[in-house]
């Protein structure tokens, strides 16, 4: 079992910036890939961004490639997304997600730990 909480959404404008947070506890985070996904009212769970379990190979949703960033700090037990350039299109609840496996992927359905999810708002 893994427990997963986010931090650091918010209201921020467009172009503007900011950092998202997952802090993991239970299972060893370090075995586990990690997701970042994002959900608005009404569509399905987007994937957004994933992280292998080494922290040494990274997967980008075309939307957000050369904005957004995903890092791992595995003495932390802690995985980030990083935002930079943000359009109102970001606007979403986005989650963080753990995969048993140590590699990367982009589909929601091979993730079985979710946090509780961070509202990000972009503000035209």
């Amino acid at each position: 079992q893994v427990q997963l909480v986010e931090s650091g959404g918010g209201l921020v404008q467009s172009g503007g910036s900011l950092r998202l947070s997952c802090v993991a506890s239970g299972r060893t985070f370090g075995s586990n890939a990690m997701g970042w996904l994002r959900q608005c009212p009404g569509k399905e769970r987007d994937f957004v961004a994933t992280i292998s379990w080494s922290g040494g190979y990274t997967v980008y949703a075309d939307s957000v490639k050369g904005r957004f960033t995903i890092s791992r700090d595995s003495a932390k037990n802690t995985v980030y997304l990083h935002m930079d350039s943000l359009k109102p299109e970001d606007t979403a609840v986005y989650y963080c997600a753990a995969r048993p496996r140590r590699y990367t992927s982009t589909d929601y359905g091979d993730y079985a730990y979710w946090g509780q999810g961070t509202q990000v708002t972009v503000s035209s």
